[in-house]
C-alpha cells in the first residue's frame, strides 16, 4: 500500500470523504507527522482549489480532545455516558461470543447493522463491513434516508442517475436550482454558475426557504413544501400552451408526448397558484424564461424527495428539459446526480454471494424506532458506524426508546462519543479518512479519486476494513473474501466491463494520478437505460409498479390538523450529525433559529430573538424565533441537526414522521406537520 505516513513534513494529496456532491480534491499540510492545515487542492479539475468552511477546519476535528482512542465499555445506565477503557481483543472477543450465543439461540437475524454514508469511502461505506454481515446472515438495512425517493424517480424518466456534466454549466444561460441550498451544500456549481453569469446567465432559486442560496439569486421563487410536481406540471402545461416546446426533439427521443401534452391540460395557472403559492403572474414567467432561453439547465436538489410525494416530484421535474430540448444543447440539461457514470463492481465489493439466506428480511433504515420496538422476531443486537440514528433518523424520539432496552446488545464503531453511542455496551475507535486507504466516486462531478493514508491511526482507532476483518477472523470465517486487502477490494470493485464510462480508471491510473475522469460521451449518442431507450414522458414500467404513468402531482399526507408545516433543513457548517459536536464547527454556526412568516408571528406575538416551542404527537423542540419573509405563511424552518443535549430541546428530528415516500421507501422529514407558541 502506497503510504505517506512515514513522511512526517510535507503536502499531500487527499480527497474529501464527507456526504457532499462536490467531493473535493484536497492537499494535507503535515509537520512532524501531524496534519496543521487543509487546503484545496488547485489542480483538481472542477473542485480547482476551493474548499468550504468544514473542511477547512478539519483539523479541529480530527484532533479533536473528545476524538476516541481506545474501545470502551459501558459501566453506567444506557445513556449515562459512564464508560471504561478495554482492549480490543476484548472488545472484539465480547462482540462475537455474543453474536454466537444470539445466533444459536435466536438466529443471525436478531442483529442488525446500522450505517450509512459518514465516511463516503466506498471500502469504509459497503465493503469488509457488506461481506461480513452477508456472511453472518444479520438482518439486512434498507439504506434509504437520503436520495432514495428521487433516485426511483428520476430513474422512470431518464433510465438512472444520468445528467449533464457539471463542468458544462460553464455554458448554461439559465440556472434553476430546484430544492438545493446549493450555496450550502454544492458549492461548486455555485462558483460555475458565478462564473456563467459573468457572461450573462441568470440564476433562479425555487425552493420554500429563503437561504443563503435564494438570497444569492437573481430571482428566488418561494414555494409551498410538497408541491414541487404541481409547479413542473404547471410549466409544463404553458410550455404546451405557448408553443414552446421543441417538437423535433420529442419525437426522436422521447415517448409519451402527446398523452403529457393533453394531461398537463388540467394544470392551468390559476390551479397551480392556489396549490403551490407561487402567484400566476410567475408562474408565466418563468414557464416563458424557461421555454425561451437555451442552454438552459435544472439542478435538482435532495431537499424535495423528502416528502411523501418525493419520487413523483423529481420523475416530474426531470421531464422538463425533453420539452424545451435542451439535452443537446451544450449546457443544457438536468442532474439529480451523476453516480451512473462512476457505478462500479458492487457485487464484487461486497459480495452478495456470502449471504446463504437470500429470503433474510429487511429492515427500513427511516423506521429504525419502529424497528427496535418490534416485541416479535425482536433486534437483539445494533451495530452502528458511519451513521448517528439518535440524531439522523426520524421519530427521534422511538430511536431512543428503542435503544434503552436492556435486552438490545448495541455496539457503536465513531470517532466521537455520539448521541448514539452513549446508549452502547461497547464504543469502538474509528479511524479518519486520513487514516486509510480508499477510493471515491462523486455524485456529481465525473471523477474518481483515491485516499492513500497520511497520517498514522489515532490512538487505537481502526478503520472498517480492519474492523470487520478483525470480527470475520474471530467469527472463524474462512472465506478469502475476508483476507483482501483495501488495494485487492479497490481493483475488484473497478472491474466492471458492464460500465465503460470507467474505462481507463484503474487503481495504477488512480495512483499515479490521484483523480481520473469518467470516459464521457453524449447521453443521447446511443439508447437510454429505460425499457423504451428514450425519455419517459409516459411510463409503462411506472404503471406496471403501480404508479400513474404519467406525471402527477399528489398532495403530501396531512398526518395531522396542526397549522403549520415544518422544514428541518440542513445549515452551512454542519454536515447531518458531522461537526455538529465539535466547537469550532458550533461557534461558527452560533444557534438552532426558527425561521417563520412575519405575518404568523404578528398573529402570534412573537417578536425576533423570542424563545418558541413547537410540538406535534412525536415531541417538542425550543428554539430561537427568526420571523421576516423568507418563508410563506404556515411555513417553519430550522437549520441543521443540533446536539441532542441534556436540558436543550433542540432535537428536531423528535418531530418529524417515519412513514415512507411514494419511491425507494424514501424519508420524508419534510412532511410533518407542528403548533407553535411563544414561550413566556
Amino acid at each position: 500500500m502506497q503510504s505517506y505516513i512515514n513522511q512526517l513534513d510535507g503536502v499531500f494529496p487527499s480527497v474529501c470523504s464527507l456526504d457532499c456532491p462536490d467531493q473535493c480534491g484536497l492537499l494535507l499540510h503535515k509537520k512532524n507527522g501531524k496534519i496543521i492545515k487543509v487546503e484545496g487542492d488547485s489542480n483538481h479539475p472542477v473542485t480547482k482549489g476551493n474548499i468550504c468552511n468544514k473542511v477547512r477546519n478539519m483539523t479541529a476535528r480530527i484532533y479533536d480532545s473528545k476524538r476516541l482512542s481506545q474501545p470502551l465499555k459501558r459501566i453506567g445506565a444506557k445513556g449515562e455516558g459512564k464508560f471504561i477503557p478495554i482492549s480490543w481483543d476484548e472488545a472484539i472477543d465480547t462482540i462475537t461470543s455474543k453474536w454466537r450465543n444470539l445466533i444459536n439461540q435466536h438466529g443471525p437475524e436478531s442483529i442488525l447493522p446500522y450505517s450509512f454514508y459518514g465516511n463516503m469511502g466506498n471500502l469504509s461505506a459497503e465493503g469488509m463491513d457488506r461481506r461480513f454481515f452477508h456472511k453472518l446472515g444479520a438482518s439486512r438495512l434498507e439504506r434509504s434516508i437520503c436520495n432514495a425517493a428521487g433516485a426511483i424517480g428520476y430513474g422512470y424518466t431518464m433510465g438512472g442517475s444520468f445528467g449533464i456534466d457539471p463542468e458544462e454549466t460553464i455554458h448554461t444561460k439559465l440556472f434553476i436550482l430546484w430544492g438545493i441550498n446549493a450555496v450550502s451544500t454544492n458549492m461548486h456549481q455555485v462558483t460555475i454558475a458565478q462564473q456563467a453569469r459573468k457572461n450573462g446567465a441568470k440564476v433562479v432559486v425555487i425552493d420554500v426557504h429563503k437561504n443563503q442560496t435564494g438570497k444569492w439569486a437573481d430571482w428566488f421563487i418561494p414555494i409551498l413544501p410538497g408541491t414541487d410536481s404541481a409547479l413542473a406540471l404547471g410549466l409544463m402545461h404553458i410550455l404546451y400552451a405557448e408553443n414552446l416546446v421543441n417538437q423535433p426533439f420529442l419525437e426522436e427521443y422521447t415517448v409519451g408526448s402527446a398523452e403529457l401534452r393533453e394531461h398537463v391540460r388540467q394544470y392551468d395557472p390559476a390551479t397551480v397558484s392556489a396549490i403551490t403559492g407561487v402567484s400566476i403572474d410567475d408562474l408565466y414567467t418563468l414557464a416563458r424564461m424557461y421555454g425561451s432561453t437555451t442552454p438552459s439547465f435544472i439542478r435538482i436538489g435532495n431537499g424535495l424527495q423528502h416528502h411523501d410525494n418525493g419520487g413523483m416530484a423529481v420523475r416530474t421535474i426531470a421531464c422538463l428539459p425533453a420539452l424545451t430540448g435542451q439535452w443537446v444543447a451544450k449546457g443544457g440539461g438536468a442532474m439529480k446526480g451523476n453516480s451512473g457514470y462512476l457505478a462500479f463492481n458492487t457485487n464484487a465489493l461486497q459480495r452478495p454471494d456470502l449471504l446463504q439466506n437470500k429470503k433474510t428480511r429487511v429492515i427500513n433504515m427511516n423506521q429504525i424506532g419502529q424497528a427496535l420496538l418490534e416485541k416479535e422476531k425482536p433486534i437483539l443486537s445494533l451495530f452502528v458506524y458511519n451513521s448517528n440514528p439518535v440524531l439522523v433518523a426520524p421519530n427521534a424520539n422511538k430511536v431512543q426508546q428503542g435503544l434503552m432496552r436492556e435486552d438490545l446488545f448495541t455496539v457503536v464503531h465513531d470517532l466521537f462519543l455520539t448521541e448514539t453511542a452513549m446508549y452502547a455496551d461497547l464504543v469502538l475507535p474509528a479511524a479518519s479518512s486520513y487514516e486509510t486507504e480508499d477510493f471515491y466516486n462523486s455524485y456529481w462531478h465525473n471523477y474518481v479519486q483515491i485516499q492513500k493514508p497520511v497520517i498514522e491511526t489515532y490512538g487505537q482507532s481502526k478503520s472498517n476494513v480492519e474492523l470487520f476483518k478483525l470480527l470475520a477472523a474471530s467469527m472463524d470465517f474462512k472465506e478469502s473474501a475476508f483476507q483482501d486487502s483495501e488495494e485487492d477490494m479497490i481493483r475488484q470493485a473497478l472491474d466492471f466491463p458492464d460500465n465503460p464510462y470507467l474505462e481507463g480508471i484503474t487503481y495504477e491510473s488512480l495512483s499515479e494520478n490521484q483523480f481520473v475522469k469518467a470516459k464521457m460521451r453524449p447521453l443521447f449518442s446511443g439508447k437510454l437505460r429505460t425499457p423504451s431507450g428514450k425519455i419517459e414522458l409516459y411510463s409503462e414500467q411506472m404503471k406496471q409498479h403501480g404508479y400513474e404513468p404519467l406525471p402527477t402531482y399528489t398532495s403530501i399526507v396531512k398526518d395531522s390538523d396542526l397549522p403549520f408545516l415544518f422544514i428541518p433543513a440542513p445549515n452551512h457548517n454542519f454536515l447531518n450529525s458531522t461537526f455538529s459536536n465539535n466547537d469550532k464547527h458550533i461557534s461558527m454556526e452560533k444557534e438552532p433559529k426558527l425561521h417563520m412568516n412575519a405575518v404568523d408571528a404578528l398573529k402570534l406575538g412573537i417578536d425576533t430573538g423570542d424563545m418558541v416551542r413547537i410540538w406535534n404527537e412525536r415531541g417538542e423542540c425550543i428554539l430561537k424565533a427568526a420571523p421576516g419573509d423568507t418563508v410563506l405563511a404556515g411555513v417553519l424552518v430550522s437549520q441543521g441537526l443540533w446536539q441532542n443535549t441534556p436540558g436543550r430541546k433542540q432535537h428536531i428530528n423528535t418531530l418529524t414522521p417515519d412513514r415512507l415516500a411514494d419511491m425507494g421507501n424514501g424519508a420524508v422529514f419534510f412532511s410533518g406537520r407542528v403548533n407553535l407558541e411563544k414561550i413566556l
